[in-house]
């Protein structure tokens, strides 16, 4: 192993305790780049702890799941709502997952809705279907995962090595390629007419369906991927502090293409999973995706300045919000109502976390 790697190693030590947890204190001293942060005991400890913020976002979603119980009675307490809950938060909670690890990385993503309409309109192309019918409907899903794939690794390649800021770099990105999916597909929703695909991916495995399935496999990996390996440490450190992690030998550049790559096959994956939900590909799917995997990743724990990150939240915080507008839906509440609720929710989650980190830092 060679010294760089070592040293990026050992830099992404410290960020290690920031994977569904905080930051760490070194064993000599304080954390690089400011006072050592301020343990507190009992219960207030523990509420701002990982397992705490977990805690807590468990029981929003049972207050939710009480309310929706007491509002709309059987028809939210039924299992076939249950797994309608599960399958609607299976698309966007891919695309959170691939979030949850570009904002740790100190990075945000704005056309991760476009990358899912242009990967399903690609992958639904007569031509595409076509290839499909002739050889199998898996070159359906490796075409959606490759656009997904290229489209990540122009946002990788124009933040990391163009020095674009994130934020104007995947604006460009949400216009042109939702642009492209509406030139390809004319304006027209294009119908997969390939029954094997949607079959598949269509079906269930003893009763749970195969897209709940897939989000519980990208969830998984996920949390091991951030939590478990070189690359995940690498990911914090450089949310954290990128100018140290550049010194310790971390490169920063390629870590960063390399994150929203992720992003843009997690983004491939849910293209999938909506062209098998609707059987359809158009340029009207993932619209306002990008806004409500922010919110999920952000409700979650994860800190939107980067430097910790958290799968389970971001699973729960997926659930949380797919419940609430199943909520309203069974109550009636216009989408107005909904947004709204979305936004206060997302007010609270940020001010909760200033809060945190300036009582644990002061």
């Amino acid at each position: 192993m060679s010294a760089d790697v070592t040293k990026a190693d050992q830099a992404g030590e410290s960020a290690a305790g920031r994977a569904e947890g905080d930051t760490t204190s070194t064993p000599s001293g304080p954390a690089v780049g400011g006072a050592a942060p301020r343990r507190d005991g009992g219960l207030a400890g523990f509420l701002s702890g990982p397992a705490g913020r977990n805690a807590g976002l468990v029981l929003a979603l049972v207050l939710l799941v009480v309310v929706g119980i007491i509002t709309a009675g059987d028809r939210f307490a039924s299992p076939e709502n249950a797994l309608t809950i599960l399958r609607l938060g299976s698309v966007i909670g891919v695309v959170s997952v691939g979030m949850t690890f570009v904002i740790s990385g100190g990075g945000i993503d704005l056309s991760v809705g476009a990358i899912v309409a242009l990967s399903s309109v690609w992958a639904t192309t007569v031509a595409t279907q076509t290839m499909a019918a002739n050889i199998h409907w898996i070159v359906m899903v490796i075409a959606a995962l490759v656009v997904g794939a290229v489209c990540g690794l122009v946002n990788g390649v124009l933040i990391a090595y163009g020095r674009m800021a994130p934020f104007i770099a995947t604006l460009a990105m949400l216009a042109a390629a939702r642009g492209l999916a509406e030139i390809i597909a004319k304006r027209r929703t294009q119908i997969i007419r390939d029954r094997g695909f949607i079959e598949f991916f269509g079906g269930s495995v003893l009763g749970i369906p195969v897209l709940v399935i897939m989000f519980a496999i990208v969830a998984v990996v996920g949390w091991v991927l951030l939590n478990r390996t070189t690359f995940g440490r690498r990911t914090l450190a450089i949310g954290g502090n990128p100018e140290a992690a550049r010194l310790a030998g971390i490169r920063v550049q390629r870590q960063t293409m390399y994150l929203y790559i992720l992003l843009g096959v997690a983004c491939g994956i849910a293209a999938v999973m909506i062209m098998a939900r609707t059987t359809t590909g158009t340029s009207t799917h993932g619209t306002l995706y990008e806004l409500d995997a922010i919110a999920a990743v952000v409700i979650g724990g994860t800190l939107l300045s980067g430097g910790r990150g958290t799968i389970v939240g971001t699973v729960l915080g997926v659930l949380i919000f797919t419940t609430l507008t199943n909520v309203f839906t069974l109550n009636n509440l216009d989408t107005s109502t909904q947004a709204v609720a979305k936004g206060a929710i997302i007010v609270a989650a940020v001010l909760l976390q200033q809060r945190v980190s300036r009582t644990r830092s002061g």
